[in-house]
């Protein structure tokens, strides 16, 4: 598939670009100007020739704390929404004047995760979007850092880029960090270190290759793995590569070997089990038996209360849950149709015996295949 998926980047008409704190900032003092009017010729020329790109930037606490004269990343919440406060103005600034002789308009875009949780947003949100595009403007998505809480943010930018792919049905994926790209082992602390240029996204042998981030951002390779698979629910290829070097974006449009592409060989899922995969907060867990696993991830069918065995969290009706194995280890992830009171009563029993157990017909089904999604 190497060639021939290498090559599919010079068809690709939609661009996600998420450009990383490390690449934005020197060091984290300030902005670097010289790396954001790179970005921005890379994109009036991806532009010119037909694509569509957003543009999901990351630098605003670095560049809020350089302005306040921070010269540590506080821990407490409401001073790193202050520097983010004071730090976005002059990101959107830098793209603001980046673009300007070019012709090109910015829009900033703020999400939080309330806006992919509630359907009407999400779709809202899409359709703003798609508008943006349709009308040649260039989107600058960040996270709403100066509202959002520990509690219901995205984690990190490479997971709010990853949600944009699946929210705009992107065909690329580009994440621009200050590495050549995954390699086998970490090259800071191994010389030899080999660079991988191509993997399915998915293969399991990744996960123990990748490591933490840096103090700067909050992403890394891990955070990274994870954005590719996720933009995989999309039918989306990942880049990860060094945004340092000039020609990275233009290498990539050529079909050029930079970096590593994260490919996938499953079809892309439809809008509302994208949106699904978008909920990152689950409320609970219900523990299946075996058959109840099978029944899911070989066969596609609902869960129902029968394949329970046990439960935990405290959720209601149509909260997110985790759909767990005996073994602990997630297999899929859905909308429940019952609390988790109800669904305690209801574990292990027939769905002939829901009016009788709960004193009202209900579904017959915990969780409907058309809200559940595969996690495994």
């Amino acid at each position: 598939m190497s060639s021939n998926a290498r090559q599919s980047l010079t068809d690709a008409r939609r661009w996600v670009i998420k450009i990383g704190s490390a690449v934005l900032t020197d060091n984290g003092q300030g902005l670097n100007k010289a790396s954001i009017e790179r970005l921005a010729q890379n994109v009036i020329a991806l532009r010119e020739d037909g694509a569509e790109v957003i543009i999901v930037s990351s630098g605003a606490v670095a560049a809020g704390l350089a302005r306040l004269n921070m010269t540590m990343r506080p821990s407490a919440l409401d001073q790193l929404q202050a520097a983010a406060a004071v730090g976005q103005s002059s990101l959107v600034q830098a793209y603001e004047a980046a673009f300007a002789p070019s012709g090109y308009l910015c829009a900033q875009i703020l999400l939080s995760h309330d806006d992919v949780r509630s359907r009407e947003r999400y779709l809202n949100a899409r359709a703003t979007l798609q508008t943006l595009l349709a009308q040649g403007v260039i989107p600058i998505v960040n996270e709403n850092d100066t509202v959002v809480t520990d509690e219901i943010r995205f984690g990190d930018n490479d997971t709010l880029a990853a949600l944009v792919a699946n929210l705009i049905d992107a065909d690329l994926l580009v994440m621009l960090t200050d590495q050549a790209g995954l390699f086998n082992t970490d090259p800071r602390a191994t010389p030899d270190a080999q660079l991988i240029s191509e993997a399915d996204a998915h293969d399991t042998t990744l996960d123990k290759m990748v490591s933490e981030g840096t103090a700067l951002g909050r992403g890394g390779m891990i955070s990274k793995l994870r954005a590719a698979r996720l933009a995989a629910r999309s039918g989306a290829l990942a880049i990860i590569a060094d945004g340092r070097e000039p020609e990275t974006v233009g290498a990539l449009k050529r079909g050029a070997p930079v970096g590593t592409l994260l490919t996938t060989d499953k079809q892309p899922q439809p809008a509302r089990k994208q949106w699904l995969a978008s909920l990152l907060y689950p409320k609970g867990a219900v523990t299946l038996d075996d058959g109840a696993v099978r029944g899911i991830c070989d066969l596609g069918r609902s869960l129902l209360p029968v394949g329970v065995v046990d439960v935990s969290g405290d959720f209601v009706r149509g909260d997110l849950v985790r759909c767990l194995d005996t073994r602990g280890q997630e297999i899929a992830r859905g909308l429940c149709n019952y609390s988790a009171v109800e669904t305690r009563k209801l574990r292990g029993r027939a769905s002939t015996e829901i009016e009788s157990i709960l004193g009202f017909g209900g579904d017959e089904e915990l969780i409907h295949r058309d809200n559940l999604i595969t996690t495994r």
